[in-house]
């Protein structure tokens, strides 16, 4: 029932931005079944990996600007259609890297620019660090999850405790208030109405509460991020992946600073701000798009 009302509120939110999905299914070792994947429009590979907690179909409102090339959104474990493996978060690093490598290879592509946002955008970047022949580039719409000195937010500290997680999911149970306070968190309230819903239908599958809080656990605690999975300026230093950052002039995960902080430790990247919080794509993506679509365009010119 739980994946009937999130099959439902996807379409309903691919409607609403005129997009017309294929759904793809490609085996991933490392989550113990399949990744879920939308396809969408034609021409050069791009693929996008969301935040924590939401999934593909979340991209719906920059998809719809980026015309002439072919879209593969994917639900990273616990967040979607893709299935979860419990397992994942013990060792979170490596098992990202192979599930975007699972991805990669069961979609038959081998090399393209991946656009990222928070959660995907970390994952992305350890995937370019490991695998630099694997990304022709990379895009981070809004600030990546524990780059720098950045942490999350203290409700998302607070559900990384152990024991306070699961009591404070218990006692907030996935509602439309509910969603509407994460909205307010990440400064993009109010919700499209069709976001919101699928934001709630992705809250009531099976799998995403032990996902959400194991990966929380892995990245953040109390007191900040976790610095043995935060992204260091010197890891930063070694992504030779051209990189685009476009950030939300209000991002309160980390705002254009940190941004400029990232460009600086980097060698081939280049700082964009736009309106907008830590999804500015969801309200703003006609800002996004023109800077985006430029990037990528420099970037298939390199290849011919």
């Amino acid at each position: 029932m739980a994946d009937e009302s999130f099959a439902a509120a996807q379409a309903a939110v691919l409607h609403r931005y005129g997009l017309t999905a294929t759904e793809r299914w490609v085996d991933s070792a490392v989550v113990g079944g399949q990744a879920h994947v939308l396809e969408l429009g034609v021409g050069p590979p791009v693929v996008m990996l969301n935040g924590i907690g939401v999934p593909a179909a979340m991209m719906a409102p920059l998809i719809a600007h980026l015309h002439g090339y072919t879209v593969y959104a994917v639900d990273l474990p616990g967040f979607g259609l893709t299935d979860a493996n419990p397992a994942f978060a013990d060792d979170v690093r490596a098992n990202a890297v192979r599930f975007i490598a699972d991805v990669l290879d069961g979609l038959g592509l081998d090399s393209p620019a991946i656009v990222a946002n928070s959660l995907g955008s970390l994952w992305a970047t350890w995937f370019a660090l490991d695998h630099p022949d694997r990304v022709s580039a990379l895009a981070h719409i809004g600030c990546p999850a524990v780059v720098l000195d950045t942490s999350a937010s203290v409700p998302m500290r607070l559900l990384s405790v152990r024991w306070l997680g699961p009591l404070m999911m218990r006692i907030q149970r996935p509602s439309p208030r509910q969603v509407a306070g994460l909205a307010k968190m990440v400064h993009e309230h109010p919700l499209p109405p069709e976001i919101a819903s699928l934001i709630l239908a992705t809250e009531r599958l099976d799998h995403f509460e032990g996902m959400f809080l194991g990966l929380l656990r892995r990245l953040v605690r109390l007191r900040g991020n976790r610095s043995e999975r935060a992204l260091t300026a010197s890891q930063l230093a070694r992504v030779t992946a051209p990189t685009l950052l476009v950030f939300g002039a209000d991002d309160p995960m980390g705002g254009p600073h940190v941004g400029q902080r990232m460009v600086d430790s980097m060698s081939d990247a280049e700082l964009h701000v736009v309106r907008g919080g830590h999804a500015p794509w969801l309200h703003h993506a006609d800002e996004i798009a023109p800077p985006l679509t430029m990037f990528l365009r420099r970037i298939d010119e390199r290849a011919i």
